[in-house]
């Protein structure tokens, strides 16, 4: 008894992990399968519900401030869904302040963004726009400001 009381107590934690990952992985599939059942008519979230899967924890850094001013006058914008954790990341490597001024445009929120998206062929989330150019995927600090030809200025 006691040998199965220490061996539960040694994998609690990865048991838990591995249940808290399938829960997730049911909501977003469960989330993702009642949108496509419903099609693109699907009503968006009503007041008081999740908007989102969260907000950044980290304050921004400067460097990330200017980053999102400079991909901002460079036209940029990032396309993204309210229910996506690639999207959620993206925003979340520029901290609080910087994710909130992200150029961003919500596809599955309400119609128009759902038209706008669809305008622009959006096919996945997050998809970036930069001056004709177009890169999909979560993008790094790093290759956001090669990308964009962003440089820090020196102090």
């Amino acid at each position: 008894m006691r040998l199965a009381q220490r061996t539960l107590q040694a994998w609690r934690p990865t048991l838990l992990a591995a249940l808290s990952t399938i829960a997730l992985a049911g909501v977003i599939s469960g989330s993702q399968s009642a949108r496509a059942l419903a099609g693109s008519t699907a009503a968006a979230p009503a007041a008081g519900e999740a908007q989102s899967l969260g907000e950044a924890v980290s304050p921004s850094t400067a460097e990330q401030m200017a980053l999102v001013e400079h991909l901002r006058l460079q036209g940029a914008v990032f396309y993204g869904a309210w229910w996506c954790p690639h999207c959620f990341h993206q925003k979340n490597l520029f901290g609080i302040e910087a994710g909130q001024r992200l150029p961003y445009v919500e596809c599955d929120r309400d119609d128009a963004g759902r038209q706008r998206c669809a305008a622009a062929s959006v096919r996945a989330f997050p998809t970036w726009d930069l001056k004709g150019e177009r890169r999909e995927g979560v993008l790094s600090i790093e290759e956001l400001k090669l990308w964009s030809g962003f440089s820090a200025k020196p102090r």
